[in-house]
């Protein structure tokens, strides 16, 4: 794959597109799901994902302190993260591998003391010290430290069971909100005490808020201004306390909340899905331009895996001549390549990308 001459590093590019000026090309990511990931390296004959990165021409490099503390011990198939979640892998028809939450540890609490009692993870067990040299090894390229929370629905619905949250929510119960409160206090910690570990090092504080889904946002207006806008903020202004930009990742429609999100401060909303009615690229870059960058908007939903080569490439190059101009577009998919996604569609966007 070849890529043309460049006269900005990978992290000036990155830094002066989230800034909205014109780059020398676009800034590039990818995500991908372990196959997409194997099938890279076989075809690049590399050793590692960091090999398939540079000959994508990714300009971003993500570290996260690893968690040091105790978790619960597998039972049989079923495993367990920091949380207390359980999680079985399920492998679909296509092959792909992922995980399906199996327990919820906190379906039965009933009280507020129920909550407190519960081993939450403490901030204190994450490897910190291992951040520096992280950083060293992200070379020129832009440090993201992510993904580093709230992540209230998607946690929230694993530690509780999703049925159960939304009707907390309903309620406005105060186990729900303890537990929110819990994840969020913590969360937060832990992504000052790495930032503060990184030493001025750290790009791009890379949140999560899975804040709609295929038809729209997920909570309505009201609720989302009590519960979510003051917590998301305090993620964004710490980010922005260590010289760092916010960025965000959220599934689905998100068109209605946009404005809010540009209120709150937050620079780069990420992966961005096109295929919901209401995110039309062109029509959200119109209205966030000069406001809220995006990352995203090349379809890992529909295009990549079932489009045809020329379909990827049209997509591909619509991005890169009407989204990228003037900054404020990071080319990516918009969620994870998934396995069944033909090679020859995941080369043809980025060979597009990386030829602008």
């Amino acid at each position: 794959m070849n890529h043309q001459p460049s006269t900005m590093s990978p992290r000036e590019r990155v830094l002066a597109a989230l800034n909205w000026q014109e780059t020398d090309r676009v800034p590039i990511q990818c995500y991908a799901t372990p196959e997409v990931q194997q099938m890279l390296m076989a075809h690049f004959g590399v050793q590692d994902w960091e090999g398939c990165l540079r000959r994508l021409g990714v300009d971003m490099r993500s570290i996260m302190p690893p968690y040091r503390g105790p978790v619960r011990e597998r039972e049989g198939d079923v495993y367990f993260d920091e949380w207390g979640i359980g999680f079985r892998m399920i492998t679909t028809d296509s092959g792909g591998k992922y995980r399906h939450t199996e327990h919820n540890p906190l379906a039965d609490a009933k009280t507020v003391d129920d909550v407190l009692r519960y081993p939450w993870p403490d901030p204190e067990l994450y490897d910190y010290g291992s951040l520096p040299e992280m950083c060293n090894r992200c070379g020129g390229h832009a440090v993201v430290l992510g993904m580093v929370g709230p992540g209230i629905i998607n946690t929230m619905c694993r530690m509780r069971g999703t049925e159960q949250f939304f009707m907390d929510l309903a309620d406005d119960s105060e186990v729900i909100m303890a537990m929110i409160d819990e994840r969020v206090n913590r969360t937060l910690e832990m992504t000052c005490r790495a930032l503060e570990a990184c030493r001025g090092r750290v790009d791009i504080v890379h949140c999560a808020e899975d804040t709609g889904d295929q038809h729209g946002r997920r909570v309505s207006p009201k609720m989302f201004d009590r519960i979510w806008r003051p917590r998301l903020k305090k993620f964004y202004d710490l980010a922005h306390e260590f010289g760092a930009k916010a960025m965000m990742h959220s599934c689905g429609d998100t068109h209605e909340i946009m404005p809010t999100f540009i209120e709150l401060g937050l620079d780069c909303l990420d992966a961005m899905q096109p295929e919901p009615p209401g995110m039309d690229p062109e029509t959200i870059r119109a209205i966030c331009k000069g406001k809220l960058a995006f990352c995203g908007l090349i379809s890992s939903q529909k295009t990549l895996p079932y489009g045809t080569e020329e379909e990827c490439r049209a997509e591909a190059r619509h991005r890169l001549d009407i989204i990228a101009k003037g900054g404020g577009y990071i080319f990516a998919p918009s969620q994870n390549i998934v396995a069944g996604t033909p090679l020859r569609n995941i080369l043809a966007v980025y060979e597009e990308a990386l030829k602008m």
